[in-house]
């Protein structure tokens, strides 16, 4: 909602530049997308070598959430 309130105000101060940000928004989040999923795979490989890590501690009784 903030994000749209910014973006009202700039259409105010300056509509180019907020209808180019309006156009090009989509654009950047396409690029980003391969990243986003990389960060996602990366940390999912993270959480399975913790829990690799922490695998004896938990079947020697050590609580979960530690």
């Amino acid at each position: 909602m903030l994000g749209f309130l910014f973006w009202l105000l700039l259409l105010f101060l300056c509509w180019p530049l907020a209808l180019l940000a309006l156009v090009l928004y989509p654009l950047a989040w396409l690029l980003l997308l391969p990243l986003r999923l990389l960060g996602i795979g990366v940390e999912a490989v993270f959480e399975l070598l913790r829990a690799i890590v922490l695998l004896p501690a938990r079947l020697l009784g050590g609580s979960p959430g530690r």
